[in-house]
């Protein structure tokens, strides 16, 4: 594609974990940052190393291993934060430092308790202080929307002045409308001494549910990176899609101007991606989420499923294929050998180890003796129940559940512990309940039950179910998934 590029600065992994429930353990992070890297972001926001030691590990992990794109680390404006950052990022071949402080009244009286000369000077050392160790240095004035655009300015002059190379516009409460934020963007361009060296960046939240509205405005008023997440995740309503921003970009090049513009994002990998941080993250993507919600390309009103069948563009302005869904579909079976199987799971993008293609095999064959037909999503979900991320503490290897009208659903379950064995019998409300009880007993535990939701993963009687549990311990929170073609199975072994 032809015209400027617009660079994707992913934060998921950063203010996408900020979502209440949403946190991934470091192996779940890495997971995810290879996966960014295969769909071609430009940046990806690895973490806040100074805020926990496993903030400093993920970053440093991503860092290390993850190759092609640019990895940055956030910083509040003080040489701690920073060289935290600096210490998490040194083995990236690309390293960014993201700082930032607040500029608006209200955040500089109530929050920060300074004043605007006060602010000024730290955020000017900050962007100094980071030059110890890249050069590529990005610059965030929080509450960017909300702040004195006078003073707003000042800021961005000084710190382009020392050092900043990407100036970030931020909407951090999602308070601004498409107008306002893209007005914005253009009059910074237009006063700012300087700011045709550096590149404007925007970060919209979804409060009002204009996230990616705002950034495209952004970019429509010369803003040339966009920061969002995979499914919007992010703090309170969330931030800008990504999958949203590049295919409005990609299927509106004529609303930006002579030449268009584009990413470089690979757009075949939108759907995988956007599904394996749902399932990482247990935060299920809902049926009209534009793009890759499950109605996203679903017709049936007669009146456009004729015109579909006449001509797709009557009702789709876009494609399944561009974010990889379609194509032609290979249903599996019981008669499936490994090849085939192999075969299936490259083609749906998961490169697995031998021993890790043997374990999901096996799986398949369980369901495949329970289904007549296996659908890739059903693969899907066998695999990243198999891949295990974090080593397996705890085994199901037996349930028994009794239930039925006028009964007391009671279950019985033998759990593996550490090569131990534990053996449980329990009555509950219904039979998930007796199950979780059982459990609860047999591992003497008692967490709470924050979240347990359950979905079907194809259509049909026999289709596979999965489950998703939060509970909470500790003041710890933790996510657990299980897929079975019985409910109740799925639930315990989530």
């Amino acid at each position: 594609m032809s015209g400027d590029k617009v660079l994707i600065f992913d934060t998921t992994l950063r203010d996408g974990e900020q979502s209440p429930g949403a946190a991934m353990s470091i192996p779940q992070k890495l997971e995810i940052a290879r996966q960014l890297a295969v769909l071609g972001v430009d940046i990806i926001e690895a973490g806040f190393p100074i805020s926990s030691p496993a903030q400093f590990e993920a970053t440093k992990l991503v860092a290390e291993q993850v190759k092609g794109p640019t990895i940055a680390a956030l910083a509040r404006a003080n040489a701690n934060d920073i060289e935290a950052a600096g210490k998490a990022l040194a083995a990236a071949k690309k390293k960014r430092i993201h700082t930032f402080i607040a500029t608006s009244p209200i955040h500089m009286k109530h929050k920060l308790k300074k004043e605007p000369a006060q602010v000024l000077k730290m955020a000017v050392e900050a962007i100094q202080c980071c030059k110890n160790f890249t050069d590529d240095i990005e610059f965030s004035p929080e509450d960017a929307c909300r702040s004195e655009i006078p003073f707003l300015i000042e800021v961005l002059n000084a710190v382009i002045e020392a050092g900043a190379t990407t100036l970030n516009i931020p909407d951090t409460v999602g308070y601004v409308l498409p107008y306002e934020y893209g007005q914005l963007i253009a009059k910074l361009k237009s006063d700012v001494k300087g700011i045709d060296k550096c590149v404007i960046s925007t970060h919209c939240h979804n409060d009002l549910g204009m996230a990616v509205a705002n950034s495209l405005a952004g970019v429509r008023n010369g803003a040339r990176q966009v920061e969002c997440t995979v499914n919007g995740l992010g703090e309170r309503a969330g931030n800008a899609a990504m999958e949203e921003v590049v295919m409005a970009i990609r299927t509106r090049q004529d609303f930006f101007g002579d030449g268009g513009l584009s990413t470089n994002i690979n757009t075949k990998e939108i759907y995988r991606t956007s599904q394996l941080v749902s399932q990482l993250t247990g935060f299920v993507i809902q049926p009209n989420k534009a793009i890759v919600g499950a109605n996203a390309f679903a017709h049936e009103s007669g009146i456009h499923v004729d015109g579909i069948l006449k001509e797709r563009s009557t009702y789709e302005i876009m494609t399944p294929e561009t974010i990889g869904l379609g194509g032609s579909r290979m249903v599996l079976g019981r008669h499936t050998g490994r090849a085939g199987f192999a075969d299936r799971c490259k083609q749906l993008g998961y490169k697995l180890t031998k021993d890790e293609l043997e374990q999901a095999y096996q799986r398949f064959i369980e369901i495949a003796d329970k289904k007549k037909e296996v659908f890739d999503e059903d693969v899907a979900a066998i695999v990243n129940a198999e891949m295990r991320v974090v080593e397996q503490t705890y085994t199901l290897d037996y349930l028994h559940v009794a239930s039925g009208t006028g009964t007391l659903p009671t279950a019985s379950v033998k759990i593996g512990v550490k090569g131990e064995t534990k053996i449980a019998v329990a009555f509950g409300d219904g039979p998930v309940d007796a199950a979780y009880e059982a459990i609860r007993q047999a591992m003497d535990l008692r967490p709470k039950l924050a979240e347990y939701s359950i979905r079907a993963i194809t259509a049909g009687t026999e289709a596979l179910g999965e489950a998703t549990v939060r509970i909470s311990e500790n003041g710890r929170t933790f996510i657990g998934r299980g897929v079975s073609t019985d409910i109740i199975e799925a639930s315990a072994k989530a």
